[in-house]
């Protein structure tokens, strides 16, 4: 599904996951894969890939929004299929790599899956900072719900992918689901720093797109969580 021009969201839903989202984002003639899905879901990617007119080869970059398993489950699979450098912001890395363990979150069934499912390392090629550029994106690092979650802006097409710090359920805004994150009050923090930027569309790890003049409601939303 094409939700601005030059932006697709490729659906991923799993028996054991709740549902997430990627997202494909042209640049030229490569494509940037935002966040992979659960593990087995990297095939899915590719051949939407290939129903683009693309080839494997053209994904030239993987930008995880933070290393949660039901957004990086993919990612080692997908790189092996495509070839694509894999950026991640620099306080996931070694989580991604497999050289220290993922953050734990507090929901007891997300912690007996994590015990079943692990994610496959794999060593990334791009660190990231708050400010980076990578493509014509701006990382927007957005701690809370994982201590790496960041935000990326396309200022070009006014677009923000939130990752997991908001979501948008069609008709209501709200915060990352509290027995998943495990700081709060960054996580209202990063909010309030992802309201003060300017977007017409906000595309969230979860949910639908939030368009037009999703800026104006993240602001708004944000004061709610400041009475």
């Amino acid at each position: 599904m094409e939700i601005v021009e030059g932006i697709y969201k490729v659906d991923e839903a799993s028996a054991n996951m709740a549902h997430s989202n990627v997202y494909l984002l042209i640049e030229g003639d490569e494509l940037i894969v935002i966040d992979t899905g659960t593990a087995g879901n990297a095939k899915k990617i590719v051949d939407y890939v290939q129903k683009m007119g693309r080839q494997p080869s053209n994904v030239s970059t993987i930008i995880l929004t933070h290393c949660h398993m039901d957004h990086a489950g993919s990612v080692k699979e997908l790189k092996g299929l495509t070839g694509a450098k894999v950026a991640v912001h620099e306080e996931e890395a070694d989580c991604v790599s497999g050289k220290k363990p993922l953050p734990r979150p507090k929901n007891v069934l997300f912690r007996a899956v994590s015990s079943f499912i692990k994610l496959e390392p794999v060593e990334p090629d791009i660190i990231l900072k708050d400010n980076d550029k990578i493509g014509e994106l701006t990382v927007i690092h957005t701690p809370g719900h994982t201590p790496g979650s960041i935000a990326l802006l396309d200022e070009r097409k006014k677009a923000l992918f939130a990752g997991d710090t908001l979501r948008f359920d069609g008709e209501k805004l709200s915060g990352s689901s509290e027995q998943f994150t495990l700081d709060m009050k960054k996580a209202k923090e990063s909010i309030g720093k992802i309201s003060v930027l300017s977007f017409d569309v906000m595309l969230c790890g979860h949910g639908e797109p939030l368009k037009p003049n999703a800026s104006e409601t993240v602001k708004k939303y944000y004061g709610t969580l400041k009475q």
